[in-house]
Formats: structure tokens, sequence, C-alpha cells
């Protein structure tokens, strides 16, 4: 410290920001900037009877728990008073590496492997202890310690435990910490912002692993809302400035005014839920409820508290309106427990397309205050459904325009997108959607499920998201639709709900019971209830885990919208769906699949026929056009849709699809529809609002088909609505293609490798083999039959029925479950071993929230978490035009500056997502342009440069080369290999 900052006073030439200002920004105007933003957070985001909470724990009042946690936000970067930080400005750190009052190990600058969030940690833990915090013998349960990890995670990632000893000698641990002066100005600095904050209370308690992740997630905002260069020009003192401690004052009373204005810009406040006086399903919805809404609606309000939080389960069959179900009971517990907003959690992303526009119309009609809303998922930006993109001209020349007053999208790091809605209440604002991060900070959300399990997953960051859930109502459809990886990781995040006492919705149509005490259990054990509590799900119905008394209701059972019964027809086939030959043979996949499909062609109507892999659909969509050329030529008489188009073309496809097969306007269902067939993969199985007439799919599970069926014969239809061949309505078809070898045994095709575990394939052709005569009473029958699937008796019940007599059948069957046993045990024990420890295993050390026992890779994330593990790039070579994005020519690759952002959404909306096996190795691929490498989005693309071939029947093919392989595109089928 040099005369002027004078011994014991703040050295304002410390500095804290500099990039893109004029000059430095001292470290202390910085700490006090995030700790008054950190007030207003605390102000507009946290419930009252949060604070209160919050407060009791640490032993403090509340207006003494606000002050001290905003120092604590203030504190986050003392770790820049270290030489590696403040020698990335030399001049600045000449000056203070020439005042003999700094004294550091030589070369301690040039550790820049030391990080200053590691630093903030290291330095921490004896700063609190002399301040007199309460200490343990369990260094990770002193509360010295337990601020020192949350403050040093604030980048994203919690360090190990320092232990006593080491706090005592951090710089012999730690050259980078420096020494004297060092030290002493990370002292000043704390006592300064101690002072002017008026943090004059010391806590008592200690931090439980969910107040932590609250407290984190607040200081990680505050932080990146006042590094802003928007937010620190117009504070920024003059070069000569001393800091004063009354200059401090006054620049801390004027972030303080300011802070309110930036957190309603960034959009941050809290939506709020109607009071239960304005909780009648009528206004909230424009229709009637059903029995199952009705029975919520009027019930749960009784069940729930008045200031209570807990997990509601639904069970129904599709299209029985569970979505409206959940969104009134998010309103009845978003109001009793406080919460901030709702996530909706949906399986795929064209789910959560459909969704998205649902809870906005829900979020206008129901909700006040902040409404801020975002498309969740890692295509979002791609979306047409709320982002104002606008397909213009034919072929594949389309641009995506942002007109002004409509909603945008950004893309952020990551891989993450993030797409908003036009202009309105709920329109969430550029900060909300940039960084990459900060999605689940936003009131309102509807997204992919894997948004919300990332948080339970040891990446970047991960405690931010568990931060963004811990004051939200989480509705998660489809809970039965996961495997057992990600079944794990919805445990563990529902643990982590249970101790935050955050509300969770939970919706499914075939969910096993032992699969509904699972998630029913890890609730309450977050919340503090161990004893199990097994629960058998009526059907349709719901049940309602208390997270105060850990009580969970009786399950209460209700009428269905519309009692039907399943037709099934289990037709045993011959695969042959690699043939070619102009006749199908007798018995066969292919001829079957004609003679169902016949009636379509012939009296109109409308047929999904629903198939394992891509590969297959793209052959049967071949065949059937063959089959039926008078339905081929019709424009829609035979559409095809997978996941392997471009991301532009899948758009157009499935907006065609719900145009098509959607719900139809009152003066249509007297009509029946234009003969059509829809040839699809398991994309359309869940949470689309499809309407068949009738359902053929290949053999899938039962929960799968059951799933598959509910796209038959789905909306009432007036008299005429449907052919003659689809009556009675009241009794929809479904046709299963079980294939089987010559003795009549079920045979999975080798082509379907392990999409699907073969000892379910066989039990679920074996209990549909029971109900071919009577059918599947739906609901009456669903709950009985997806249980049964998985039972241990399983063999034994077949002996009974007569079905499972030969011993090598029975001896097949036990060996493949032993095959599914050890699966399931594999998958599970990798989820335990990626995913985090539970909140009750965290033991204060929060590094347990930054690592898991198994490394977690990208490779891992996307292929477990279901994203696509390689995507494609077509690159179309024109005669005289050079190379282009499109077909047609009118889209230039990009040349070779770097890609804007329209530019970049231009070129990720054409790739085609394929397995990751099919790519070739990274020393392999056509190289990149340069620029394209430190860009998120599209330094992973692989090129497959593509010449035309020809025109055929299918349009124009485009012929290319992927790691040895021939491939092939058309806009009818898509991208394939050949």
């Amino acid at each position: 410290m040099n005369d002027a900052t004078g011994r014991g006073r703040v050295d304002v030439r410390v500095w804290g920001k500099e990039r893109g200002l004029p000059h430095p920004y001292p470290l202390i105007c910085h700490l006090l900037d995030v700790a008054a933003v950190f007030g207003g957070l605390w102000d507009a985001l946290l419930h009252p009877r949060l604070r209160e909470r919050i407060a009791t724990e640490l032993g403090l009042g509340v207006e003494q728990a606000r002050a001290e946690l905003a120092c604590w936000a203030g504190m986050h970067d003392l770790g820049k008073i270290t030489p590696p930080f403040q020698a990335q400005v030399p001049e600045v750190f000449k000056e203070l590496a020439g005042d003999k009052n700094y004294v550091a190990a030589p070369g301690a600058e040039k550790l820049t492997r030391f990080r200053h969030e590691q630093g903030t940690h290291w330095a921490l833990v004896s700063l609190l202890t002399e301040a007199g915090y309460p200490v343990s013998r369990v260094q990770a349960r002193s509360l010295p310690h337990q601020v020192a990890q949350m403050l040093g995670g604030h980048h994203g990632c919690f360090g190990d435990v320092v232990t006593a000893r080491q706090a005592a000698s951090a710089s012999q641990y730690q050259a980078g910490l420096g020494q004297r002066g060092w030290d002493e100005q990370r002292r000043c600095h704390l006592d300064a912002v101690q002072r002017v904050v008026g943090a004059k209370a010391v806590p008592t308690g200690e931090l439980s692993a969910a107040t932590a992740v609250r407290v984190y997630g607040l200081i990680v905002l505050a932080d990146w809302l006042a590094s802003s260069v928007e937010w620190i020009l117009p504070g920024l003192p003059g070069k000569t400035w001393p800091g004063s401690p009354e200059q401090l004052d006054a620049h801390y009373r004027q972030a303080v005014r300011d802070t309110p204005g930036v957190v309603r810009t960034a959009r941050l406040g809290r939506a709020m839920f109607p009071d239960r006086q304005s909780l009648r399903f009528e206004e909230l919805f424009p229709f009637a409820p059903n029995a199952l809404q009705r029975d919520i609606a009027e019930v749960l309000p009784q069940v729930v508290g008045e200031e209570s939080s807990g997990l509601v389960l639904v069970t129904a069959p599709t299209g029985d309106g569970k979505t409206e179900a959940a969104l009134f009971a998010a309103a009845v517990l978003g109001r009793v427990s406080g919460a901030r907003g709702l996530y909706f959690a949906l399986p795929t992303m064209a789910t959560a397309d459909q969704m998205f526009p649902r809870v906005a119309s829900f979020a206008e009609q129901v909700l006040t205050g902040e409404r801020a809303l975002l498309l969740m998922h890692n295509a979002a930006w791609l979306s047409t459904a709320m982002d104002g993109a606008q397909a213009e001209g034919s072929g594949d020349a389309w641009t995506l325009d942002e007109p002004a007053g409509q909603a945008v999208s950004a893309t952020v790091a990551g891989g993450e997108e993030f797409s908003t809605a036009p202009a309105t209440a709920v329109e969430a604002r550029a900060w909300l959607r940039e960084g990459g991060k900060r999605g689940l900070a936003a009131p309102l959300g509807a997204g992919t499920i894997d948004q919300a399990l990332t948080a339970v997953l040891p990446v970047s960051f991960n405690a931010l998201r568990l931060w963004g859930l811990s004051d939200k109502v989480l509705i998660v459809d489809e809970a039965h639709a996961y495997g057992p990886w990600m079944q794990t990781l919805m445990v563990r995040l529902l643990e982590w709900l249970g101790a935050f006492r955050a509300s969770v919705v939970l919706l499914s149509a075939t969910l096993t019971g032992r699969s509904a005490s699972s998630l029913v259990e890890a609730y309450r054990r977050g919340a503090g209830f161990t004893e199990p509590c097994p629960v058998q799900p009526a059907y349709p119905g719901w049940l309602f885990a208390d997270a105060v008394t850990g009580e969970v209701s009786e399950p209460r059972a209700v009428a269905t919208l519309r009692p039907r019964t399943l037709d099934i027809s289990l037709r045993q086939v011959a695969w042959d769906c690699e043939e070619t030959a102009a006749r199908p043979r007798s018995g066969g996949r292919r001829s079957v699949l004609r003679e169902v499909l016949a009636p379509v062609a012939e009296f109109g109507g409308t047929a999904l026929v629903c198939c394992t892999t891509v590969a297959e659909a793209q052959r049967t969509f071949r065949d059937l056009r063959a089959a039926f050329p008078a339905l081929s030529a019709r424009e829609g008489g035979i559409r095809l849709l997978h996941s392997r188009f471009p991301g532009l073309l899948r758009h157009e496809i499935t907006a065609a699809c719900e145009r098509a097969y959607g719900k139809l306007r009152p003066h249509e269902q007297t009509c029946v529809r234009p003969a059509s067939i829809l040839v699809a993969t398991q994309i359309v199985e869940q949470s689309l609002d499809f309407d068949f007439d009738i359902v053929v799919s290949d053999l899938a599970p039962l929960a799968l088909l059951l799933q598959r069926a509910g796209r038959g014969r789905r909306h009432v239809r007036g008299p005429g609505g449907r052919p003659r061949w689809a009556l009675p309505e009241e009794r929809p078809a479904l046709v299963v293609l079980e294939p089987a070898g010559p003795n009549g045994t079920t045979e999975p095709p080798r082509s379907w490798g392990d999409v699907y575990d073969h000892s379910l394939l066989l039990r679920s052709a074996a209990l549909l083999r029971e109900k071919v005569e009577q059918g599947i009473a739906v609901p009456g029958d669903v709950q009985d039959l997806v249980d049964a699937v998985y039972a241990e008796d399983f063999t034994d019940r077949l002996k009974e029925a007569g079905q499972g007599e030969a011993e090598a059948s029975t001896f097949r069957l036990h060996s493949l479950d032993q095959r599914r046993a050890g699966a399931r045990i594999a998958e599970e024990t990798l989820a335990a071993m990626t995913g985090i420890s539970a909140p009750y295993a965290v033991h204060g050390d929060l590094s347990r929230l930054s690592r898991g026992t198994a490394e977690v890779t990208g490779e891992l994330l996307t292929t477990r978490l279901g994203a696509d593990t390689g995507r494609l790039l077509l690159l179309f070579t024109q005669d005289e035009a050079g190379t282009s994005l499109d077909e047609d020519g009118k889209l230039p690759l990009p040349g070779k500056g770097v890609p804007n952002r329209t530019t970049v959404r231009r070129i990720v909306a054409r790739t085609v997502p394929v397995p990751g096996g099919w790519l070739p190795p990274a020393d392999g691929r056509p190289d990149l342009p340069p620029a394209w490498r430190k860009q998120t989005h599209l330094r992973d693309l692989v090129l497959v440069p593509m010449v035309r071939a020809g025109d055929d029947g299918e349009g124009t093919v485009w012929k290319g080369e992927l790691n040895g392989r021939q491939v092939q595109f058309t806009r009818l089928i898509g991208f394939e290999r050949i």
C-alpha cells in the first residue's frame, strides 16, 4: 500500500473488471455492486416465508440475514486480490509489485492455473473464522468453510474441502494467494464491505445443502447482473479516485438505487398464482372440467395446507386432459407454497414446442406479476412454434426472419438455445436468453426434461439449475417414458426438490406401481421422511404427498373421459422389411400392412404406422407408395416423419402433420378425413395431439403400445366423422405386427438391435395374445397390464395360461429377463455414479455437487439424455455456383468471416442428427472453415459433400459418402445410408 492509500485502507488500485472499459474498475466497487444487487434479488425473488426459513437456519433475524448474505455476495471475488489475477493487467500489477507492502513468492503471478474463485475459497476460511463464525470439528460443517466453498464455486464448480491446517497456512499451500499485503488487502476489502453493507451480526447456525444452493443462485445472478459494461460505466470512478469511506458509501447507495430497475429489466421477478377464491377451473380454462379435472379442482385445494407444498401424481389415459389438470394443480400448489413460477418438462423437443403456447396462454390468463417465459431445449431457436421464424420461398430455400415486434431467439453457450413468444406479457428479455446458464432463472419455462435432470449431474453451474427449480412448481409429463438411467436421475432430482419443499406434478399414462412408489418415496425422503410408503396408483386418478407432514393421500380413482376398449389384432409376420420384390410374400410384414391399410386407401380415413427404426420407416414408406400409387400421387396421401430430416424440413413436416391429423374444427367433425397414412418412428407416441382412425405398430413394450394406441380415435367425432370401417368409435383398433420365427415364437429382427429390451417384447406379445379376444379395456385393464409386464412370476402365469408350455421358451425368457435385470442394474449404477449426491448426503461439502464417482463427459450426456451424438451438414454441390446449404443453390456456403447469429441459425437449421457411430474419426473429417471452430454450435459439425445423382419418383436424389459408406438424401425420404 502506498502512502496515499494508507495501511488498513482499501487499495483502489486493485482492479476487479477491465474488459470493455476505458480503464480498470476498482474491485471494491464491484464487490459493493454485487452486494447491492443481491439485496435487490433477495427482495424481488424470495417469498417472505423463504427469507424467514433462511434467517432461522443461520440464527439471525430476517433483516440481519439480508445484510449478512449481501456481504457474502460482496466477498465472492476476494480471490481477485492475488498476484495471478492482478497480473492480467500488467500496468496495474507492475505498480503493485513495486510496492514494498505487497510480498509474494517469486513467480506467483505466473501461476495461471490458480483461479481467482479458488483464491476466494482458500482465503475466506481463515478470514471468516477470525470474524467469529462458528466452527465444527468436521471442517465441511464449519460455517466459515461452508461460506468460503460456496463463494468459491461462483464460476460453476465447487472446490474440495480446505482443511483447517491448510486454511491456517493457506499461502504456503497456494503460492498464488501471495503473502503480506495481499492478505491484508483481502481483509481490508472484507471489512469495507461489511461496514458499508451493514453486516454487523454473526451467524450462529450452519448451511443446509438446500439453503446453500438457494443463496448460491442469488449470488451468481447478482454477479452476472453487476458485471455488464452497461452497469459499470455509469459508476466507473476516475483514475485518481481515492475510494474514501464516504465515497464507498455513496457508491453503494447509488448501486442500491439502480438495482430494482436492473432486476426488472432482466425479468427476474416472481409470477403470482391466483388466490384460493379465484381457483375455479371454469375461470382458468374456457371449458367445463371432465371427471379427473373436476376432482382435482374440488379436492386438491382442501387437501393441501395453507402454507404447504408437495407432490401430485396424476395417472390417466392419453387424451384425458392431464395437461389442464396439471396446470390447475400447479396453480394450487404455487399459491400455497409461495412458488416463483413453473417449469413444464416434456420428453421430446416436439412435445415441448407444442406445450409452449399452452403454457404461454395459461400464464397470460391466470398468472400475474413477472411472467417471463422461455422455451428450453437443444433446438428451441429452430422452433417455428413461437419464435417468429418464417419460411419463405419453396424447396429448401428457407430464411429465418425476425420482424419488428415479434420474438427473437438467442444462441447461447453450453448447447442450449432459448426462444420466446411474440411480444406479450410473457416475452422474455435478452438477458435471460444469453449466456447459456440462465434459462431456469426465468419465472416460467416449457422445455425438455433433460434441462431439469442436468441439475443433478456434476456439470458446470448445475447448482444454478437446482436453484432455478428450487422455488418453482415442476410439472413432468410422461413420467413413465424414461429408461433406468434417466429414471434414477429423476429420483435424485425429486430428492432435491423434496429438500427444497418445491412442489411437483407428475403426469403419466402408463406408470408401474413400483415406479410410482420410487418417485413418491424419493420426494418424501428429500423432505426428511425416510420410512417407506409404497403406493399403488389409481387409474385413472391421482394422489398427493405432503412435503410438510410426509403424509400420502389415498389414491383417488375417477371416471375416465371416454371409457373405451382397444380392439387388439396381433399379427405374426415374417420380417421382410428389407425385401424389394414387387409382390410381397404371403404372411410377410409387407403384405399384412397392405391388407390392413387397404380400407384407408379405398374408403378414406387416416392411419398411423409406427416403425422401430428410421431405416425401417423409410423402407415402409417406399413400399406403401408402391402398394397404393393413387394415394401416393395425392399430396399428403402418404407422409413420412422421423428424426433424420434436416431441422427446418422436419419442422415443416411436423406442422403439416398437425394440420392433417390434429384436432378438428367444429364444422369438420362430421366429415371423414381424406385418405392419408403417416409412417413414423417413436417420435409420435408421446404428447402429440394426433387423431388417427387406426393405429398399426411394430411390436414394442406394452406401455409404449398403449401410448401409440392413444392416438387412435382420440377425439369424439360427430355422425359421419369417421369412415364406416372405423366404427364403432369407442372401439379403436390397434394392429400389432409381431415378428415371428418359423416355429411361431417372437423373434425381434437384428435390425432393431437394443432399441427395446427383448424380454419386454416377449412379455408384451404374450400379454397381448391374452387380450385378442376381449380387447383391452381403457382404463380398466391398463394398470394391471403395465404392472404385469414386469411381474416376477410372469413365466408361471404363462404356464397357467397355456402359453409357456415349452421348456425351451421358458428358459429363453428367463435368460432374457436376467439380461434385462443386469442391464437395468448397470444403468442405475451408472446414474448413481455420475449423479451428484442426495441433499442429505452432502454433509456440508458442496464439492459433492460438482463431482460423481464416474466422469461425466459430453458424449455421455448427449447419449444418455437423449440428444443426438452427431450432426451432419449436407453441402450441395452446384454445377456453377459452387457449394450451397440448399438444393436450389440459393444459400451459398458462408464466407470466411465469423458467422453472425442469423448465419449460425441458417446453418444449424439444416443439420441432420445421426448416431455417433456413423461419424468418421476426427482426423478423417472434412475441414471446417476456421471461423466455425470457435462457434459452439458449429465446431462439432461433420460436413458431407453431396452431388446430384438424378431424379426419380422421390424427387432429386443427392449422394455422398460418410465414413466409407454411401449416403443419399431426398426431401421425401430424408437422409439415409445405402
